[in-house]
């Protein structure tokens, strides 16, 4: 089965097939800066990380990925003057917080990630050809406001499958100059009380870009005229994307040709946001969980489906988690786990059954049913003390979960190659192997009591111990999502 993705504007899954073989140029729609990011902001960015980890290890292409900054708009505007500072500092304050939050989660780095204030030239050139054209006009009032009309456009409400006559009027700007409420404005003239340094020239008057003009012109810059694939959050599709779609066609653009959109993260039923009071900031939740964790909650559901948060659903990620690494932890102590230095090699790591869920619109969770089974399988393994066996699929469990970014021996994630949590490691090891041997010297003398008083004071400070036919092994309870104890990973399989 070749790669196949929903399309949101054919309502379809469609075949994949590049415009230019062997690449992609991808196109996905990053935050307004006007807050830190909480997990519903965040998720967006997860799950197309996903698609492009599988893009490039899973079929070879060379991903070209474009996630812009929303740096100056309305929100933006009226959330620095609440807080009476410049809108600048900010909008950068917050672009640094949604960096770190993208590291820290294993989101690997956009190709470019454009400002909007860097590309008003673009914004304005294209402007010009809409309003040369006769898609978009310059409202009468002397405003200075631009809007695209959008009944000049027959293919408007194509994407969101609407017709224009049950849409709403579009609120993004005042319509005391529009020919159609539905009209959206490109451009809107600089209001008396905004500040100047949040303004530029045009032909038409001093303003700034509406949202939607932002990102088509950003997308054409780095992209072209015509890429493969546009993504974003599902509240995204309309009006946004609708207009984005509308504005760059209507310019004699070929623009996207799929649309991928992932749903919501949820809090008892409502979209997670700001205004709803329910908002989970990432650097809040990183203070109590581990980042890994996180990062395997936002990518353990289907894109399409909505998250539920609820309060037991880090441990539930973590208890995951904890099984992966149990598992690895344990093969590591039986020899050296063949890590992919590259594509070909990963691919070659892959079972069949993990590429087969991938293809089919990225299907995480059948890809990580077969994570977990491999990780049974090796598990029962290294109970047998068949070391080749458990080797073999705990390299073909990092190279799984290196597509989703979910490998515990990643960079990412190890702290094994700092010197001093390996002295540490080191340090603990020895400690743990002489309770061990005192525990197996009161075994030989069928003093079993003894023996279980040991592994018990070990339990109690998080140290778990597993009976296998070469011996004992330990491991360490790792923390929940909740930050306490979970039992030792793995045991159970």
């Amino acid at each position: 089965m070749s790669l196949h993705l929903f399309d949101t504007a054919t309502r379809e899954l469609r075949a994949f097939v590049p415009r230019e073989s062997g690449k992609v140029g991808m196109y996905i729609c990053g935050l307004t800066t006007q807050g830190a990011p909480h997990i519903g902001h965040i998720r967006f960015a997860v799950a197309f990380d996903v698609l492009r980890r599988w893009l490039e290890t899973g079929h070879d292409y060379d991903v070209t990925l474009i996630r812009n900054v929303t740096d100056i708009d309305d929100k933006v505007l009226r959330k620095a003057a609440e807080a009476g500072e410049d809108w600048f500092a900010l909008t950068y304050r917050n672009e640094r917080l949604t960096s770190e939050a993208l590291d820290a989660l294993g989101v690997k780095p956009a190709t470019y990630e454009p400002r909007a204030t860097g590309h008003v030239p673009d914004m304005v050139s294209l402007m010009e050809t809409l309003v040369d054209k006769g898609h978009a006009y310059p409202a009468p009032d002397g405003s200075g406001d631009v809007y695209f009309d959008v009944r000049s456009w027959p293919e408007y409400g194509s994407l969101s499958n609407q017709s224009l006559d049950d849409m709403v009027a579009a609120e993004d700007a005042d319509p005391r100059g529009k020919r159609d409420p539905r009209d959206f404005a490109l451009w809107k003239g600089r209001k008396s009380d905004e500040p100047l340094n949040a303004s530029w020239p045009t032909p038409f008057g001093v303003g700034r870009p509406g949202w939607h003009l932002e990102c088509s012109a950003m997308a054409r810059r780095w992209l072209g005229d015509e890429f493969d694939i546009h993504g974003g959050g599902i509240d995204l599709r309309f009006p946004h994307h609708e207009n984005e779609q509308a504005q760059s066609r209507a310019a004699g653009l070929g623009f996207a040709r799929y649309w991928l959109h992932n749903a919501w993260v949820t809090v008892k039923g409502e979209k997670m946001g700001k205004s709803l009071g329910n908002a989970l900031e990432v650097r809040r939740l990183l203070e109590v969980t581990r980042p890994i964790v996180l990062r395997y909650y936002l990518t353990a559901a289907h894109y399409r489906s909505t998250i539920e948060y609820h309060p037991g659903s880090l441990d539930e990620a973590a208890a995951a988690v904890d099984r992966i690494e149990g598992f690895l932890d344990r093969a590591a102590r039986r020899g050296e786990i063949a890590v992919a230095e590259d594509g070909e090699a990963s691919r070659a790591l892959l079972p069949a059954e993990f590429v087969e869920s991938m293809d089919d619109d990225l299907g995480v969770p059948g890809a990580l049913a077969v994570i977990h089974e491999t990780v049974r399988a090796g598990n029962v393994a290294l109970d047998d003390g068949d070391d080749e066996a458990a080797l073999g699929a705990a390299a073909r469990v990092a190279a799984m979960s290196e597509v989703l970014g979910v490998n515990p021996l990643a960079p990412q994630w190890a702290t094994s190659g700092d010197t001093a949590s390996s002295a540490v490691e080191a340090a603990l090891d020895a400690l743990v192997q002489a309770r061990l041997g005192e525990r197996q010297s009161a075994r030989q003398e069928r003093d079993f009591e003894r023996a279980d008083e040991i592994r018990d004071e070990l339990a109690a400070v998080g140290i778990a111990i597993t009976d296998t036919p070469s011996g004992p092994e330990w491991s360490l309870a790792r923390a929940n999502g909740s930050g306490s104890p979970t039992s030792a990973p793995g045991q159970e399989a």
